[in-house]
This record gives structure tokens, C-alpha cells and sequence, in this order.
């Protein structure tokens, strides 16, 4: 049986889904339905009290004894399940397992809004998958993150005064294992707070034994295929770390900068004879290796032929060409052309088969090839350069120029293009593979607009350097003969041992050899997370299989290209099938503005201050609210917003939790549990609130329960939120009070307990994944639980419900708000008749038509002033028409309209189309009650 298997990335949540939204007509246009309201006779019957037994086993409180939910209790639910094991899966080999990697965070990390992204996502999977019964597996791990590591520890020493160098590699190793075991946790133990249901006993790290092995057999068994080789070929150079770093690791930046313009004579011509070039690196003109010119630039087509005689090298001559490539408009058109410091330059270079000179160290200083200048700071020798220029007369200008100014995303100091010996990966035939996955259909990408950038960056992929200057990570598993200068000649071994064996077998015994300095980019290691049985014998490979991920999810588009477009590649190579069915991205989390958040701008919001604040479950459910491949803007009102959805929650187990039986009282849990609401038959029997809200209940576990399968987690938070707090709370507890208070009938009251339970326990599961602890908390309150809500069955699909009823008893949600009705006619619903013709009492009634096709009469016997209700209402409108306006004010954004989905979009017309009729009728209804005001005076 193969796996259900995703991948999931940065980018974020898919939201709308209007075309699986059930929106049951409110009323009919074809038939004429009108509805008289008689008076209801109210029963004088003494408040009941049903008090419930507090759990006495300290790690949950009982609604009764607490205002609202207590975050503090959260790290101890969270303790209780871990130790009862709930998040260790039982594998049954016969059935399918959901099985997710953790996009292993940095060992050096801290908790930022993007790891509660990816934390909340991965866990709400986890959670509906193993309520739904399949085996599921998290499996937790940090990265080693070799230059941030590094960079810390390095930090660390340079405080006690010690250089990485004085130490020594093995000293240096030493002390970086000793700082990740002092504070390598940290990240682990605050993704936690979060509420992440992984297997914390099989937590992996990237320099584990396992891992390291399935890393370095990569590394062999892709060499061995002639897919990686070594050579030297232009790179992002970082001079303070003194490594290589990923095209993706650079972040580009809008700078202040400046433009020199420099002359450049032409040799043999008279001092009138100059090219002018404009440059905004002028320390790099020790690197020229031409002078370049437009072919139809008739400025310059007299010296195309001729030598330039770069300034300040003691007349070193470079030659003058032409080419397409040099933009005429840009500076003086002239282009001054440096292979070893421009990425641009380097292509154009070896196109032409010009040569490439370095002019710099590795530490970012100018070497001898800059003359005088040697050993001076690039920056340094920037400013040198040009006082120089000045004096002979070589300087035009300087102006002020906006640079891109290349940065390391580690260690912010500015990069330099330079040519440099490295390991490298060929891409294209492993691309290859990934392209013909998703063309296949055997990959599918979510947002799909991410497939096109996923194709093009694979179409036009570099090969990729994996090796790195730096002492922490895995090793290169290369080894040279000492003494042998041919460094081409090299032993590719998965130890120093098997390496020697080798050497001695090729070159003789009293041969030694020494291992390549360099380690591998971290990324490689990370891309081969998943697949750690590389190397293991063939039959324990194949049953861990199973273990294989399923889902894959982080912040961030660039991870597209980071991680999963490399563990799909990986995959297919070494596994021979597509590791994932699934790539899911999700949005990058920006402050209320919309902008990033960064420590400079100091927008930073901080999860665990969240939490403190608002509780991990307000903070959850706002950010699974995004959707997918868009941002989310996170604002205080949101997190009000949601956590007053707790308190909301919370009050309703606490109304639960009085009206139902005692726990000792037997006959009436009896009673309860005799209750199915299964079958059709039984559905039918209710009457007809009870019948409205389980059938809206039964509609809701389908439309929730596909959302979940498709993803479209916005929307399951969205539809549970709407049937709680719209039908569930302000609807039918509304209605139940009367029934159970007020009846006089006993059944009656029992058939409302038994509908509040099984609502309210349905409502608890489909929220859980969301919101895990304040669910947990109070189902544990609820009587007669057998098991943690955690491990529950899902509730079962496709159970009866009856749309005639619903829609009749919305019928009435669309002519008058229940209160209302109540006020003004002391009916209940029971006393609701449908007729096709008006009443008797019609002339002693208020008569109002709702919409077409729907009337009510009202009797005006025993009303009371309504005033009260008038100004209850005007709020209201003034509120949704509020709603309105913003829901329109999205329509009428082309931004929106342009780069939503175009279900998004559908989803907020019908929504706003909603709300316009809401507001008519509400209108329609002041309008009602205004003038029954005058009447009864």
C-alpha cells in the first residue's frame, strides 16, 4: 500500500472554497410560505441543577471552577500527553501511515512567528490524521546550521579573547558539540509550548551517526554517477567567514551607493584618445581583461580593436571589443570587464575566452595582483584607489547611485563574487526528474501559481555547490595523498580507513593521506532529512520505508527552492519514486501594516509573548486562518478576536456542564446514551431545533472534514467558527434554556441535554486540531469521557440531515432574529405553525414580509415595548454594515482581484451579497418594529 504522501513549504494556508460551501436556500422564491406565531404558555418550573464532578487528577479544571480558560495549564496538559504517549504511533502494518519530517529549525534558534507557522500547520495535520485513525508519525529534529552555528560559538570565543584558529578543528568541534548541548534544546523545548504532537523519542539531529551515514553515501553514490565533481568556477564569497555561501543565502538590499568614472587611455593615441567607464567597484579594475563597447555605438567604434591601458597597473594593456551584451544607456556605455569579481562578467568571459584574474584574498583583501595596494581592505582600498585617480588626473567624477547591494543572510557583510575551487552538484539531469514529476501529475503544487516559478527555476538551475569553507558539519568524504601536489587525483571513500586501504592499494603502502578540509553545504544535509536509511542493508531500508514523510511544510517561498525542490530531486534519486504527492506552501507572517517583520523596523512580535497574552490556542487558530501562498498581516484585534473565541468555547462547556446529569446519576447518562442521532428516522423524530442543529451539525463534519482533506484549513477554522458561535451558541443554547428550564416535560429536557452534549462534543473534535489544549480541557470536564479527546475518533460522514427543516427553521432566522420573536409575541418555537394562508386573527396581528415568498403574523395581544429592541438592533446594522463596506472595499481592490484565488474572490461576493441582504432585512425590521412602537401607543 503506498503512502498518502505531501510536502509542504513556506508559503501558508489554502483558504477559500466556495464551490464545497453549503449555503442552504433561506427561503423559497417559488413557494409562498407563511408562518403564524401563537402565544406559548410559559410553565413556572424551579431552576435545575445539574453539577458535574471536578476531575481530581490535577492536570485539568472543571468550567465550573474557573471563570475562563487558564494558559498556565497548557505546559500541563501538554506533559500529561506526552507521558501517557499519545504521540508515539502504533503502527499497523496493514494500514496507511501519515508520516511528517519536521523542517528541522536551526540548533541555534530561537521561536519566531515563522516556526509557529509551520509548527501550527504540520501539527493541525497530525492531529486530524491520527483522530481519523491512521498511524501517524512526527518526527522531530534541529539542523546543525553550519555557518549560524559556527558564527555563534565563534562569537562565543572571540568574548574570552580565543580565535577559531588558535584552537585547532578538533578543539573547535569540541566546543561547538558542548555549546549545542548547553543550548541546543532551546529551540525544541519552545516549539513545544506550541503544542507540536511529535514523537519527541525519535528527535534526530543533522550530525547524528544515522544521519551522517545516509550523508555521506549520498555523496558517493551521486560521484559515482559522474554527478559530482570538483573544479573552480565563480561563487558567493563571504569574506568574514571565509566560505562559500547558496545563492539563496544572499539577500539583496537597496542601498546608497556611488558611481566613479574613471578614464581609461587609449594606448598609442594622443591624451584626448580615453574611454570613460562608470564603475561602482572601482577596486576591481586590477581584475580587467577588457574594455567592452556596444557593436553600434559609433561613440566608440574608432577604438574598437585597440588596447586600454588600465589606470594605476603600471600600464597593463587590456583590449577593446565590442558586444550585444553592454547596455549603451548605462554610465558612458563603456563596460569594463572583471571575470574574477562580476557574476555577469565571468559569463561574458568565458563565452568570449577571455582570462580570469583574481585580485583578491580570501579575507576580502587585495592581493598582489593590485600592486601597491596589496593587503589592503577592498573598502579600504576603495577610497585609496580613488585618491590616487584624483591625483593623475584619472578621476571624472563621483556621483550618487542606489546600489543592490548583495548581503550574506547569515553574517550581513557584503559578498563578493570571486572564483574559487569548490565541489559541485550537475543539476540538470536530476531536475530533470523533478520537472517530469509535477508535469506527470505525480507532484502537485498548492497555491498552483507556484508551479510555474517551481519549473522555471528548475529549467534554468545552476549546478550547485555544496561544499563550504567551514569546520562544523559533514566532512567532504575526500581524501588526497600527501605529498601530492595533483589535487585532481582524489579518493572518494565513506572512511579515513577505507580511504587509506585504497591509497595504498593504487599508490603503495608507505603512502598517507589527509581528508578534504572542506564541509558540505548545509542544505545538502538537510535534503536528505527524509532519508536516512542510505547505506542501511536492503531489507531494514525497505520496511523503514514506511517511515518515509508524507507531509513537508515551512515559512518562506525561497524553501521552495531550499529544501523541497532538493528533497524531491533526492528522493527521486535515490529512492526511485517522488518522496511527496504534495507541495504546500504557505505565506510569510508580516506585522498589522502588511510589512516584514525585522528587529530594525522592532515589529517583531514574539510567539511566546503571544502566548502569555493570548494563549496558544488564539494564537494558533489565527495563523491556520491565512491562506495558502498568501501573507498574513497578525494584528491584536485578531488575536482579541480568537481569544475571545476560547472564552466563548469555554462558557458553553460551562452552561453544558449545569444542565447536564450528575455523573452518579445512572439512568439519565442511560438516557442520554440511548440517544443515536445516526439514523434518519430518529433525526426526524426531533423536534425541529433540535433537528436544525443537528443537521447543520451533520453538514458541518462533511464540509470540515473535506476541507481538511484538501487542505484548505482556513476554511475549517472559518465553518467551525461559524456554526459555534452563529447556530450553536447564539441560536440553539438560546433555545435550549427554555426547553430545559421551562418545559415542565422531563423528555423535553432530556432531548435538549442529549442534542447540547453530542453538538458540543462534535464541536470539540473538529476544533482540536486547532485549538488542542482548551478542547482537551474541556472535554475532559465533560462526564463519562473514556479516552483523551487527542486519540478520539473523528466524528463519523455523511450522517442524516434533513434540508427541508433546516431551511424552514432558517426560514425564520431570516424574518426575525429569535429574541425578537420572542419579545414580541412570548412564543416558543414550538408554537410555530407553517400555512399556506393567513390566520384568523389575521386583522389582530403585525404583518411582515420578510423577503418574497415569505410572510409572518405576529398577534399584538400582551406585546411589551419593544423600544429597547430597536436600539439592540440599529447597533447591529450599523455593524454589518460595517462588514459590508470592508467586504466590498476587498471587491474594489484590483490588488485583490488580481492576485487572489479566484475561489477567494467568489467566496467574499457571495459573502458580501449576504450581507447586503442581511442588512435589507434587518432594515425591513426596524422598520417593523418602529412602527409597532406607534401602534401599540
Amino acid at each position: 500500500m503506498s503512502l498518502h504522501q505531501i510536502a509542504v513549504s513556506h508559503s501558508f494556508l489554502l483558504s477559500s472554497r466556495s464551490a464545497y460551501t453549503l449555503n442552504p436556500l433561506l427561503f423559497s422564491k417559488r413557494n409562498r410560505f407563511r408562518i403564524s406565531l401563537s402565544h406559548s404558555r410559559f410553565t413556572s418550573i424551579k431552576h435545575r441543577s445539574f453539577a458535574v464532578a471536578v476531575s481530581d487528577n490535577g492536570i485539568f479544571t472543571s468550567p465550573e471552577l474557573a471563570k475562563s480558560f487558564d494558559f498556565t495549564s497548557e505546559e500541563r496538559i501538554y506533559n500529561w500527553w506526552l507521558s501517557q504517549g499519545y504521540f508515539r504511533p502504533k503502527f499497523d502494518w496493514e494500514s496507511d501511515p501519515f508520516v511528517i519530517s519536521m523542517p528541522p529549525p536551526n540548533v541555534t534558534g530561537s521561536l519566531h512567528m515563522g516556526h509557529a507557522m509551520f509548527v501550527t500547520l504540520e501539527d493541525i495535520m497530525v492531529r486530524y490524521h491520527r483522530m481519523r485513525g491512521r498511524p501517524t508519525l512526527w518526527l522531530p529534529g534541529t539542523d546543525h546550521a553550519g555557518i549560524a552555528t559556527q558564527l555563534v560559538v565563534e562569537r562565543m570565543l572571540a568574548s574570552e579573547g580565543i580565535k577559531r584558529v588558535e584552537l585547532g578543528r578538533d578543539e573547535f568541534e569540541k566546543r561547538v558539540w558542548e555549546w549545542k548541548e548547553k543550548y541546543g534544546g532551546t529551540i525544541t523545548n519552545q516549539i513545544k509550548r506550541l503544542g507540536a504532537s511529535c514523537d519527541w523519542t525519535r528527535e534526530c539531529f543533522t550530525l547524528d551517526e544515522q544521519l551522517s551515514r545516509a550523508v555521506i553515501e549520498a555523496f558517493i553514490r551521486l560521484h559515482e554517477k559522474g554527478l559530482i565533481y570538483q573544479g573552480s568556477y565563480m561563487v558567493n564569497w563571504s569574506p568574514k567567514l571565509q566560505t562559500a555561501v547558496s545563492d539563496l543565502e544572499v539577500e539583496y538590499s537597496e542601498e546608497p551607493g556611488t558611481l566613479y568614472y574613471i578614464k581609461y587611455r587609449v594606448a598609442g593615441g594622443s591624451r584626448s584618445d580615453f574611454l570613460t567607464i562608470a564603475t561602482t567597484r572601482p577596486e576591481t579594475l586590477f581584475g580587467d581583461v577588457a574594455i567592452a563597447v556596444h557593436p553600434q555605438d559609433e561613440r566608440y567604434s574608432k577604438y574598437v580593436g585597440k588596447m586600454a591601458i588600465v589606470p594605476m597597473t603600471y600600464g597593463r594593456h587590456v583590449p577593446i571589443i565590442s558586444d550585444k551584451y553592454v547596455d549603451k544607456d548605462f554610465g558612458t556605455g563603456v563596460l569594463k570587464i572583471s571575470p574574477g569579481h562580476d557574476h555577469n562578467d565571468y559569463v561574458l568571459a568565458r563565452k568570449l575566452g577571455l582570462p580570469i584574474l583574481n585580485v583578491m584574498n580570501k579575507d576580502g583583501t587585495l592581493n598582489e595582483v593590485a600592486g601597491l595596494y596589496c593587503g589592503l581592505d577592498r573598502f579600504e582600498a576603495r577610497k585609496k584607489l580613488w585618491s590616487d585617480l584624483e591625483e593623475t588626473d584619472l578621476a571624472v567624477k563621483m556621483e550618487p547611485h542606489s546600489l543592490r547591494v548583495p548581503r550574506s543572510q547569515r553574517g550581513g557583510e557584503v559578498i563578493e563574487p570571486l572564483v574559487s575551487k569548490q565541489w559541485f552538484v550537475t543539476m540538470q539531469p536530476l531536475a530533470e526528474k523533478a520537472l517530469l514529476a509535477v508535469e506527470k501529475g505525480e507532484l502537485t503544487i498548492i497555491p498552483e501559481r507556484f508551479e510555474k516559478i517551481y519549473n522555471h527555476w528548475l529549467t534554468n538551475i545552476k549546478d550547485w555547490c555544496i561544499s563550504r569553507q567551514l569546520w562544523w558539519g559533514h566532512r567532504i568524504p575526500v581524501w588526497y595523498i600527501v605529498g601530492n601536489d595533483c589535487e585532481e587525483e582524489y579518493i572518494v571513500a565513506r572512511s579515513a580507513e577505507e580511504a587509506l586501504m585504497r591509497a595504498r592499494d593504487k599508490y603503495g603502502k608507505d603512502v598517507e593521506v589527509y581528508q578534504d578540509p572542506d564541509v558540505l553545504d548545509t542544505w545538502f544535509s538537510s535534503a536528505l532529512w527524509p532519508f536516512s536509511t542510505l547505506g542501511w542493508p536492503d531489507e531494514l531500508a525497505e520496511d523503514f520505508k514506511r517511515f518515509y514523510p508524507t507531509t513537508m511544510l515551512e515559512t518562506g517561498h525561497d524553501i521552495l527552492f531550499f529544501w523541497v525542490a532538493r528533497m524531491v530531486m533526492m528522493g527521486i534519486e535515490f529512492t526511485g519514486t517522488v518522496p511527496f504527492s504534495y507541495v504546500y506552501l504557505h505565506g510569510l507572517i508580516r506585522d498589522s501594516q502588511g510589512r516584514k517583520m525585522s528587529k530594525t523596523l522592532g515589529n517583531v512580535i514574539d510567539p511566546l509573548d503571544t502566548i502569555k497574552e493570548f494563549g496558544t490556542d488564539a494564537l494558533r487558530f489565527t495563523l491556520a486562518l491565512g491562506t495558502s501562498g498568501q501573507d498574513l498581516n497578525l494584528s491584536t484585534e485578531r488575536l482579541t478576536a480568537n481569544k475571545a473565541f476560547t472564552n466563548k468555547l469555554w462558557n458553553a462547556g460551562k452552561f453544558l456542564l449545569q444542565v447536564l446529569p450528575n455523573r452518579d446519576n445512572v439512568s439519565g447518562w442511560q438516557n442520554i446514551e440511548a440517544c443515536k442521532f445516526n439514523t434518519e428516522g430518529y433525526l426526524l423524530r426531533l423536534p425541529l431545533p433540535e433537528c436544525w442543529v443537528v443537521s447543520k451539525l451533520h453538514m458541518l463534519i462533511d464540509a470540515v472534514t473535506e476541507s481538511y482533506n484538501k487542505f484548505f484549513f482556513g476554511d475549517v477554522g472559518r465553518e467551525i467558527y461559524d456554526f459555534f458561535w452563529g447556530d450553536f451558541a447564539d441560536w440553539y443554547i438560546e433555545a435550549s434554556k427554555a426547553r430545559i428550564y421551562h418545559s415542565g416535560d422531563d423528555s423535553v429536557a432530556l432531548v435538549a441535554q442529549t442534542v447540547l452534549l453530542y453538538v458540543f462534543e462534535n464541536i470539540l473534535k473538529l476544533l482540536h486540531p486547532f485549538m488542542p489544549f482548551v478542547t482537551e480541557e474541556l472535554w475532559q470536564a465533560l462526564p463519562n469521557r473514556r479516552e483523551a479527546l487527542i486519540i478520539s475518533s473523528w466524528p463519523q460522514t455523511a450522517l442524516p440531515r434533513s434540508t427541508d427543516l433546516v431551511k424552514r427553521f432558517e426560514n425564520l432566522q431570516a424574518l426575525e432574529e429569535k429574541e425578537v420573536l420572542a419579545l414580541l409575541s412570548k412564543l416558543d418555537l414550538d408554537n410555530i405553525h407553517f400555512a399556506d394562508s393567513p390566520p384568523e386573527d389575521a386583522k389582530q396581528s403585525v404583518h411582515l414580509i420578510a423577503s418574497e415568498g415569505l410572510e409572518a403574523y405576529l398577534p399584538l395581544a400582551d406585546m411589551v415595548d419593544i423600544s429597547a429592541e430597536v436600539q439592540r438592533l440599529t447597533k447591529r446594522l450599523s455593524k454589518m454594515q460595517t462588514e459590508y463596506e470592508g467586504l466590498k472595499a476587498r471587491l474594489n481592490s484590483p490588488k485583490f482581484i488580481e492576485k487572489a484565488p479566484k475561489d477567494v474572490v467568489r467566496g467574499v461576493q457571495e459573502k458580501a451579497a449576504e450581507a447586503e441582504e442581511k442588512i435589507n432585512l434587518t432594515k425591513n425590521r426596524l422598520a417593523l418594529l418602529k412602527s409597532t412602537v406607534m401602534l401599540l401607543q
